[in-house]
């Protein structure tokens, strides 16, 4: 899923590689991804060259099985809008 300001990823590993790294593949590989095909949007917005935010949030599946995973995240869009819908935004005035 990919509301917004954010994605939602289910991704499988071998144990051997922590979370922090299989993230900064990712982050690595889709930036560089990313530039190559819109190469004006990297000079016009980003002039430090950083695609992605440090920060990232990893659950493990636990008792969990993938399906339910996958389901879980497939529904968080259609949480969120639900939510923007219900919502109100402040005002600074």
């Amino acid at each position: 899923e990919i509301p917004e300001d954010h994605i939602h990823m289910v991704v499988r590993s071998e144990p051997k590689m922590s979370p922090s790294q299989i993230m900064q593949v990712i982050k690595s590989i889709s930036a560089r991804e990313f530039f190559k095909l819109y190469p004006d949007i990297k000079r016009r917005y980003f002039w430090g060259g950083k695609l992605w935010t440090q920060s990232y949030f990893v659950e493990t599946i636990g008792n969990a099985t993938e399906d339910t995973i996958r389901k879980y995240v497939q529904n968080q869009l259609i949480e969120l809008d639900k939510k923007e819908v219900h919502g109100s935004q402040l005002g600074l005035f």
